[in-house]
């Protein structure tokens, strides 16, 4: 394995490690991480099915409908019938929803500029853009 392919797996071992996303204020209510990473993909892409969400995460449908239960569960989200027609019905963000998703972004924006403010708009301009070309990568790749 190429020594750089190593040095990158090591950078994020240790990003689990650190806690960059703590809570700036301990009074904030935080949403789990699946929570928010579903309701961020419903938020931007719109109502979408268990089956274009598990798609979408490369996730079985069994462990996606366990994470939308509790979603619908808390009212942050809701089913409606598919606005395109089809059968399958589908989830849509409630306003509770893209509250708590604005709250959370905004804790983490907080801790991000906390741990990034010492970086020129060029070093955070060219990291956005390699972890954008790493995401893009991660997409592109087949599943295992």
């Amino acid at each position: 394995m190429r020594k750089e392919i190593a040095d990158i797996e090591r950078e994020f071992m240790l990003i689990g490690r650190y806690k960059v996303l703590a809570v700036p204020n301990p009074e904030t209510r935080r949403l789990e991480k699946s929570s928010y990473i579903l309701l961020r993909r419903l938020e931007t892409e719109g109502p979408m099915s268990i089956g274009q969400l598990a798609q979408a995460f490369s996730l079985d449908t069994s462990t996606i409908n366990r994470q939308t239960t509790a979603l619908l569960r808390g009212g942050l989200a809701e089913r409606i019938p598919d606005p395109e027609g089809g059968m399958a019905r589908k989830l849509r963000i409630t306003e509770q929803g893209l509250l708590r998703v604005e709250e959370e972004l905004r804790c983490r924006l907080i801790s991000f500029d906390r741990v990034l403010s010492g970086w020129t708009p060029e070093e955070l301009a060219s990291f956005a853009e390699g972890l954008a070309h790493f995401n893009a990568s991660i997409e592109r790749a087949p599943q295992t």
